[in-house]
C-alpha cells in the first residue's frame, strides 16, 4: 500500500497535480479567511465608538482557516488589544465567540487567542475564551449579554 501511495505522490508531482490542489485549497482557505474577517472587523469596541478593525485589534493577517474535513474548519484568530493591560480583552474574545457562533454559514471549531506579548494577562485570558462552559455562563449575565449585543449587532440590523 505504501508503495502505491509513494508512487501516486510522485506522479501527481511530476504531472503538477500536487501543486494544482495545494494552491486551491490554499486559495479556499484564504477565502475563508477573509469571509470570518468580514464578520468580525465590525464589532464595536465595548468602550469606544470605533470598531475592532478600526482600532487595528483585528486585522486580516490575525484570521487562521485550516481544513479538517469536508465543510469543516478551523478558525484561529489572533486579537490584539489596544493596551497591554487592557480591561476588556475578555470580553472582546467573548463578542468575537458570539458573533462568529451565529453568522458563520459554515461548520468550523474556533480558537481565540491574544497575540503573543501584547497583553499582561494573556495566558488566563486566552483559557477563558475558549472555554465553552465560561463563555455559555457570560452569555447568562443579562448585563454582560446587553453589551455583547450592542458590540455585535451592525449598525443597520
Amino acid at each position: 500500500m505504501e508503495l502505491v501511495s509513494g508512487l501516486l505522490s510522485r506522479v501527481w508531482l511530476l504531472t503538477g497535480l500536487s501543486d494544482v490542489t495545494n494552491d486551491k485549497r490554499s486559495k479556499k482557505m484564504e477565502e475563508k479567511a477573509l469571509e470570518v474577517y468580514d464578520v468580525i472587523r465590525t464589532i464595536r469596541d465595548p468602550e469606544k465608538p470605533n470598531t475592532l478593525e478600526e482600532l487595528d485589534v483585528v486585522t486580516e493577517k490575525c484570521v487562521e482557516v485550516q481544513e479538517l474535513g469536508d465543510d469543516e474548519y478551523l478558525i484561529i484568530i489572533k486579537f490584539s488589544p489596544t493596551v497591554p493591560h487592557c480591561s476588556l480583552a475578555t470580553l472582546i474574545g467573548l463578542c468575537l465567540q458570539v458573533k462568529l457562533q451565529r453568522c458563520l454559514p459554515f461548520k468550523h471549531k474556533l480558537e481565540i487567542y491574544i497575540t503573543e506579548g501584547t497583553h499582561s494577562t494573556e495566558e488566563d485570558i486566552n483559557k477563558q475564551i475558549n472555554d465553552k462552559e465560561r463563555v455559555a455562563a457570560a452569555m447568562e449575565n443579562p448585563n454582560l449579554r446587553e453589551i455583547v449585543e450592542q458590540c455585535v449587532t451592525e449598525p443597520d440590523d
